[in-house]
C-alpha cells in the first residue's frame, strides 16, 4: 500500500481509495475473516509470549544450578516468567500485528523477518539476559557461589553464560521458527482482509 492512498482496478479504471477508508474497512472486515485467521490473529502472539515464558523458566533453572542457587525459587521465577511474556506479546504487537492492520506493513519477506526477529529476541536472547542478573544477585545475597575478583568478574559471567547459550540455542532456534511462521500466518489474514477491503472500496467507487 502507498503512504496516503491504494488504487482499486475495476474493469480497466484505475480509482483510488483512501488509505484512512481501507483501514477502516480492514477493521471492519476483521470479524468477516474465518474463525481460525481471527483467532490466530488475536492470540498468535499470546502463544508466542508464553514460549518466552517457558524460556525464562529454563534459563533461570540453567542459571540457578549454575550458581547453586536454592533460594528464592518463587520470586526469581515470577518475573523471569512474566517479564518475557508481556515484552514478546509487546513486541509482536509493535512489529508485526498493528503495522499490518494500519497499512504500513505490505512486504511479506519484512513481515517474516520481523516475526523471526521478536521470536530470537524476545522469546529466545531477552529471557536469557534477564535471568543473569536475576540469579547474580540471588547468589551474591545467599553466597552460593565464590565471586571472583573485580579483574575477573566479566571473565567469570563469560564462562558460566556460554554453556547456557549452548543449552539454549535450541531454544531460540525454535523461537525464530515460531515466530516466523506466526507472522506468515498473520501476513496471510492480512491479504485476505485487503481482498475484502478492496472488494468494499470498488462497492464504494460504484
Amino acid at each position: 500500500m502507498s503512504e496516503n492512498s491504494n488504487v482499486v482496478v475495476q474493469k480497466g479504471t484505475s480509482r483510488t481509495v483512501s488509505r484512512a477508508l481501507i483501514i477502516q474497512m480492514m477493521a471492519e472486515n476483521f470479524e468477516r475473516l474465518p474463525e481460525l485467521d481471527r483467532k490466530i490473529f488475536t492470540y498468535g502472539p499470546m502463544y508466542l509470549g508464553g514460549n518466552g515464558a517457558f524460556a525464562g523458566l529454563i534459563a533461570n533453572s540453567l542459571y540457578r544450578r549454575a550458581l547453586n542457587v536454592t533460594q528464592g525459587r518463587f520470586t526469581s521465577n515470577l518475573p523471569m516468567a512474566v517479564l518475557p511474556f508481556l515484552t514478546t506479546v509487546a513486541m509482536y504487537n509493535v512489529a508485526v500485528s498493528k503495522p499490518l492492520l494500519s497499512g504500513d506493513l505490505n512486504c511479506p519477506t519484512c513481515v517474516l523477518i520481523r516475526g523471526a526477529l521478536v521470536g530470537a529476541v524476545g522469546a529466545g536472547v531477552y529471557p536469557i539476559l534477564l535471568a543473569l542478573p536475576v540469579n547474580a544477585g540471588l547468589a551474591t545475597r545467599y553466597n552460593t557461589t565464590p565471586l571472583p575478583e573485580k579483574g575477573n568478574v566479566l571473565r567469570f559471567w563469560m564462562n558460566i553464560t556460554q554453556p547456557i547459550l549452548r543449552k539454549m540455542g535450541v531454544v531460540i532456534v525454535l523461537q525464530v521458527f515460531f515466530g516466523t511462521y506466526l507472522s506468515s500466518r498473520h501476513f496471510d489474514s492480512y491479504l485476505k482482509l485487503i481482498q475484502l477491503s478492496t472488494s468494499n472500496g470498488e462497492d464504494l467507487q460504484d
